[in-house]
């Protein structure tokens, strides 16, 4: 039993105690042997989780935004041209920070609940080219899921590099890097990776690599330059000692270890526990009556999900009494619909019983505050999906 409430936001989540054990211990030498080990271990391992054998992994101290950064630092010029497809606040973001890269930025952006469709996407390509192409795999402000693999597949067509934002999906949505042929994928420590927070993860492909080599200026960013980081990730990959910044000890020792838990599990099965509680949580939302942010199942995450509340309940109402039942929810985040939904984040560690649980409270809250639905609707629904 837990001497606390259960968290289900969509990061940071619940993490192995193995990995919190990793991050307690006592802190080694960066330049420890046996430290060492550890990182050139987490390095090869990231890429097979992210099914991507011939890519160069990046882990530097900093989140999910410096790990944005990194990729844009590197790929553009001033004057390039960078097409953001925007399904929520993160592309909006991305458009931001090309923008102070000088880059000239186009956005394909859908409203809140909709996806950016292949068709709409190559019909910009076509019409104009495009040195560089972000994607947001899962919007953690939506719940939205775009179809990387066609994106991408279009972006090869038009000789378009693709940068995807998987914060929300790495170790839990289907993602073949170099299968699907995407040049930078990226992601924070504190998701579905399931290590705390403070860590930015990159990996990038050997195209994006030769472009950053073709730079006709130098990169603006210091920290964030490849450049800097690629003798510190070979040698530690080679087993030496290297320095560039110190890095975050703990915290490279707790993502070994979960990468490690990640591949004892197996990205197939992982890809479909994921598919599997994404579907039994929407399942159960329906079933309870509630709508839900993205316009069509297909497109929605399975990492997360964003329900809308009923008529006349707000989050100021509902979300402290889901919270008194044991389960921590999340807020809405997209400003044009923040008061009128919340978000329930579902991946990693988390398991069947921790989604029951988190169902069961939501039907506490609503009933708490005064919403009338079939008592159990909800949990006997995700549990028909589980079973299945």
């Amino acid at each position: 039993m837990k001497d606390r409430a259960l968290l289900m936001i969509p990061g940071p989540i619940e993490f192995e105690p193995e990995v919190l054990q990793a991050l307690g211990a006592p802190t080694a030498s960066h330049v420890a042997p046996e430290f060492i080990d550890v990182f050139g271990q987490a390095l090869e391992r990231m890429r097979k989780v992210w099914l991507c054998p011939s890519g160069q992994p990046f882990v530097v101290a900093g989140s999910g935004m410096l790990a944005l950064e990194m990729a844009v630092a590197n790929l553009i010029e001033p004057g390039d041209k960078a097409l953001v497809l925007s399904t929520g606040v993160f592309g909006d973001r991305y458009a931001e920070l090309l923008r102070r890269y000088h880059a000239e930025v186009t956005v394909l952006r859908a409203s809140p609940g909709d996806t950016i469709s292949p068709q709409q996407v190559e019909e910009e390509l076509k019409a104009r080219p495009y040195k560089l192409m972000t994607i947001t795999h899962a919007d953690t402000s939506t719940g939205v899921r775009t179809d990387a693999k066609s994106l991408a597949a279009i972006a090869q067509k038009y000789d378009t590099l693709t940068v995807l934002d998987g914060v929300c999906s790495v170790a839990g949505e289907e993602l073949r890097q170099e299968e699907w042929g995407i040049d930078v994928v990226l992601t924070a420590s504190q998701k579905a990776i399931g290590v705390p927070p403070g860590l930015a993860l990159m990996v990038a492909s050997p195209r994006a690599l030769e472009t950053w080599r073709e730079r006709e200026t130098p990169v603006s960013n210091y920290y964030a330059d490849w450049g800097n980081w690629l003798p510190i990730m070979g040698a530690y990959e080679a087993r030496k000692a290297s320095y560039f910044a110190t890095p975050p000890v703990n915290l490279i020792c707790a993502l070994n270890v979960s990468l490690e838990r990640i591949l004892e599990e197996g990205m197939e099965k992982r890809f479909h526990r994921h598919q599997s509680f994404g579907a039994a949580c929407k399942e159960a939302i329906q079933a309870l009556g509630l709508d839900q942010v993205p316009t069509d199942s297909a497109h929605a995450a399975a990492t997360l999900t964003a329900p809308y509340y009923p008529t006349g309940i707000t989050g100021s109402e509902f979300l402290p009494k889901v919270r008194e039942a044991g389960v921590i929810l999340a807020g809405g985040l997209h400003p044009d619909i923040k008061e009128r939904y919340f978000r329930i984040g579902h991946m990693g560690a988390e398991t069947a019983g921790d989604l029951l649980a988190t169902i069961g409270a939501i039907e506490a809250g609503l009933r708490g505050c005064g919403y009338e639905f079939e008592l159990g609707a909800g949990v006997s629904a995700a549990q028909r999906v589980l079973r299945g």
